[in-house]
């Protein structure tokens, strides 16, 4: 018994749709950052050729839709706000995304150290009040284990930890 796919949702793009891909992706920038690995990702799901990626991308820069020191700054600061993150997961993460070295230190120094003190010193507190029933040593370890993996220094760690 054989089975047939419908193949109506597949949607393979030619040069002539050189335009139509464009616009595709001018939407899919405009509608947030984006670095340049998401695009090019992007373009070859839907089937770009090699040449037009490159010409795709030069206009996206061209015509400011693709901006890598925007992206990394904007990234940078939603993953501390929303996600709390410290900047060793930022840096990582921005890394992974072959954002430039300069890129990702711009970034970084962007970050208003008030409030990346008072987000870590938030997370803390929230952190001990769910662990306030474990004893003393287990309730550091957790806390630490925690705060390490979301990218937090752990000279800011080992300062808190101290106090308590």
């Amino acid at each position: 018994m054989e089975i047939y796919f419908p193949l109506f949702f597949l949607r393979f793009y030619t040069l002539s749709d050189y335009n139509l891909i464009l616009k595709k992706i001018k939407r899919f920038c405009a509608y947030q950052e984006r670095c340049h690995k998401e695009v090019i990702i992007k373009l070859k799901s839907i089937n770009a050729k090699n040449d037009q990626i490159q010409n795709i991308i030069s206009v996206l820069i061209k015509e400011n839709f693709l901006n890598e020191t925007r992206y990394a700054i904007q990234y940078a600061s939603g993953k501390l706000r929303i996600k709390n993150w410290g900047k060793i997961k930022i840096k990582y993460n921005l890394i992974q995304n072959n954002v430039s070295e300069w890129n990702i230190r711009n970034a970084l120094n962007k970050i208003n150290d008030n409030e990346y003190n008072k987000i870590f010193n938030s997370l803390f507190t929230k952190l001990l009040l769910k662990y306030h029933n474990l004893n003393s040593l287990t309730k550091k370890k957790k806390i630490y284990d925690l705060l390490i993996y979301r990218g937090w220094e752990k000279e800011i760690i080992f300062s808190q930890l101290n106090k308590i």
